[in-house]
């Protein structure tokens, strides 16, 4: 039988199906390195930059970037993990992220990002952006003070919905979320709670209405073990199968 190829992980060994991208292999295999935008189900296309690795001594998306034999890829090293502690800082100074009030806290990638990497301070002078809240739909709440950008939900609507309920609009500093409906509000659209848009958000954009702090602080998924600790269940499905292989195997 013939031995998979592999990549060079922090030293460590990483095997990879063709098709598969640096994370991919490298979460299938139980190796975390730190993503806000990447998800399994949808084509990465590397917003975030949170997943930057360096390769060969050049930096690169890990998330875009194809697995390949003979590579030597490093990920947990101070300068990377310098460089996402800024980016958070800045995710958290472009929006309104007050976390103790947040219904999504516990839950949020953000904030167990935030956790996982140190970021004990600000860094930036918060922007407080002025965003109304969309509260239009019967079962739906929208919080666009909380977007990050990620896109996620834009992709779930248009290729899992087809209902292409949001879009991004605006450039740089302006860049927005928004509802395309001719009253930019949600009640407009067809969007339900069943809508895969619900389930991506990593943020608390995307809410359901009388349904806050059930699930009570302390018990939630980022608040029983850290973020770095769910890599085997977060695993990425491998290009063009609908399950992941590597989870299968370790079960």
């Amino acid at each position: 039988m013939t031995e998979p190829a592999t990549f060079l992980l922090d030293g460590v060994e990483i095997p990879f199906a063709p098709g598969q991208t640096v994370i991919q292999a490298a979460l299938s295999a139980g190796r975390y390195i730190p993503h806000l935008c990447y998800h399994p189900e949808f084509r990465p296309h590397g917003s975030c930059k949170l997943c930057t690795v360096k390769v060969n001594g050049r930096t690169a998306a890990s998330c875009t970037l194809p697995a390949q034999a003979g590579l030597e890829v490093e990920s947990e090293t101070e300068e990377l993990n310098s460089l996402r502690r800024t980016l958070v800082q800045m995710l958290f100074a472009e929006g309104n992220h007050f976390c103790p009030s947040c219904e999504k806290s516990g839950n949020c990638v953000l904030q167990a990002l935030g956790y996982d990497l140190k970021v004990m301070s600000a860094g930036f002078r918060h922007f407080f952006p002025d965003r109304p809240v969309d509260a239009s739909h019967p079962d739906i709440l929208l919080d666009f003070n909380r977007c990050v950008l990620c896109e996620l939900c834009v992709r779930a609507s248009s290729e899992v919905d087809g209902k292409r309920v949001f879009a991004l609009s605006g450039r740089g500093a302006d860049k927005h979320l928004i509802v395309n409906s001719a009253s930019g509000l949600l009640a407009d659209t067809d969007m339900a709670l069943t809508d895969k848009a619900m389930e991506v958000c990593p943020v608390g954009v995307i809410l359901k209405k009388r349904a806050g702090f059930a699930q009570p602080i302390g018990a939630r998924r980022y608040d029983t073990r850290p973020i770095s600790a769910q890599a085997l269940e977060d695993a990425p499905r491998p290009l063009g199968q609908g399950h992941c292989e590597a989870c299968e195997a370790s079960e």
